[in-house]
Formats: structure tokens, sequence, C-alpha cells
């Protein structure tokens, strides 16, 4: 069992549910009661719409070690489970199974909410997961943007889901009052780009990890084909568009909050500064390491100022 939840990353997939469930009640929900309008998405479809981005998480995960057991044995040889603790035929089959739930499951919401045609999205993403693993993955960039793109996918379903109900319930308020959603969509949209960026830069830091298991078996990484110094040009290009990025929507559109001032300050951006000094020092592949996992607790915080928004969202 432990195996198991080794293979499928359990903690991220909890990360993935609680990323989706903080979008829907501590982002969406405490929006929507200011002007006194109410999620419409039953729970259970919600649920669903989780257990399925979570299946096709599983899945990604999976496939990805499936076809990368010889370079994880050069990389991180203590990680391998797939033809160790786990048989390769059993994994793929463990894969078959989280695809099939995830897209059913994915169909299935899409069809509730009357628009099958976003069911199509989880087809994509699990066809984007296994050609990640077999072929983009070895080539410069692509399968890092993939990876950073379905990332940032997963706190935007919520909102993609939630809008088209949300304008069916409330067509004829909208329209008598001139109001739209839109404040909510950006919102979401945020934590989306926050979730972009953060996993672009961090895709780059694990390949740079990686170097010697990739470089051994022929992989086109940014860090194989640009040199390690240009990587480190582009880490930390990446981070700072993200601290400027926040640094522009706080003093635009938050500087009432002094809540959010301090815990952007002190859990996000001077984290990623601390992560820049890091990257620059770098020059071992445990410096790099400790920069991945420096950066997903900055990813988690960054998630986490969703309960912020909601205590000041409440207080309004």
């Amino acid at each position: 069992m432990l195996s198991f939840l080794k293979l499928i990353r359990i903690q991220n997939l909890l990360i993935v549910a609680a990323t989706q469930y903080l979008m829907r009640f501590a982002v969406i929900a405490p929006i929507l009661s200011i002007n006194d309008f109410a999620l419409q998405m039953t729970e259970f479809e919600f649920f669903i719409l989780v257990l399925s981005t979570i299946c096709l998480t599983a899945a990604g995960y999976v496939i990805n070690d499936y076809f990368d057991t010889k370079t994880d044995n050069l990389n991180r040889p203590e990680t391998v489970i797939v033809g160790k603790s786990i048989k390769r035929r059993s994994a793929m089959t463990l894969h078959l199974i989280f695809n099939l739930v995830g897209v059913i499951g994915g169909f299935y919401v899409s069809y509730k909410i009357g628009l099958y045609q976003l069911g199509i999205i989880f087809l994509i993403a699990s066809g984007i997961l296994w050609y990640y693993s077999t072929s983009y993955k070895r080539q410069f960039l692509i399968g890092n943007v993939l990876v950073a793109f379905l990332t940032g996918l997963v706190p935007f379903m919520v909102i993609l889901f939630e809008m088209p109900e949300l304008n069916k319930a409330y067509k004829d308020i909208l329209i008598e009052n001139g109001m739209t959603f839109n404040h909510v969509f950006f919102w979401v949209t945020g934590f989306a780009f926050f979730a972009f960026m953060t996993t672009l830069s961090r895709e780059i830091i694990k390949d740079t990890e990686d170097f010697e298991g990739d470089s051994a078996y022929g992989r086109n990484t940014v860090p194989i084909m640009l040199g390690i110094q240009w990587t480190k040009t582009i880490i930390i290009t990446l981070t700072a568009i993200t601290i400027v990025s926040i640094s522009i929507i706080y003093f635009y559109y938050l500087t009432g909050s002094l809540l959010t001032l301090l815990y952007i300050s002190f859990m996000v951006v001077l984290p990623l500064l601390f992560l820049i000094y890091k990257i620059v020092k770098a020059d071992k592949k445990a410096d790099y390491h400790f920069a991945s996992v420096l950066m997903k607790l900055i990813m988690l915080t960054g998630i986490l100022y969703s309960l912020v928004a909601a205590y000041t969202f409440n207080n309004l």
C-alpha cells in the first residue's frame, strides 16, 4: 500500500484536491456572497470534478514513472517503484483505470452542467500526460510548458465548470443590472497564473537537478541544450516575472488589505527572492533539489493565500 501511495504521489493529489476546494469555498463562494449570489454546482457534481482531476493526475504520475525507470535509476534510484515494488504490468493497469475514471467523471460533470463539450478537456489532458511521458518530456521546453499548463488548469477548472451554471441561474439579474462574473473569473485566473509560473520554474529546476541522468539518455532538456548558466538565467527571470506580477496585482487591486501585504510579502515574495539567491549560488545537485522543494512550498503558500482572501471578502 505504501508503494502505491508513493507511486500516485498521494501528497500531491491531496494538494490538488485542496486547491480546487479552496478555489470553490475560499475564493468563489465569498465573492459571490458579497452580491447575495450562491454557488450553483451541487456538492456531488463538484466532488466528481475533483475526483476526475485527481484520477487524471494520478494516471500521469503512474505513466511517467513507468517510462522513466531507467533515468530515475540514475537520477534518484531510491525513489524507483515501478519494476521493483510494483510490477510494470500492474502500473499500466493502474494508469488505465485512473484514466478511465477521470475521463468518465469529467464527461459526467460536463453533461450535468449542460456543456458536455467540456469533457473533451479531460480527454486532451489524458493524452497530453501520455505523450509528455513518452515524448514531450525529452524535448526542449515543451514538456515543462505542458506540465505548467496542466497545473494552472487545476484551479481554473473550478470556475470553468461553475461559470455556466452561474450565468444560467442569474441571467435575468445580470442583464437587468449590467453585471458579470468577470471579477470572480479574474481572481481564479490569478491563482492559475501563479500555479503556471511557479510550476514552469520548478520543472526547469528539476531538469537541472536531473542533468546527469537526462544527459546519459539523450534528453533535450533546457539545461542540456542551453547549459547551466543560461538555465539559471531563465529560472531567475521566470521567478522575477512572478514577483513583479504579484506586486502589480497588489498595488493596483489589493492595496487596502494590510493582511494581504503581510502574507504575500513574508510567505510568497521573500521566499521567491531567497529562491533566486539559492539558484544564483547553486553549483551541485543538492542545491537544485533544495530549490525544487522550496518552490513547492512557495506554490503551497501561494494557494493558501485563498484563505486570507476569504477572510478579507467575509469582512468587507
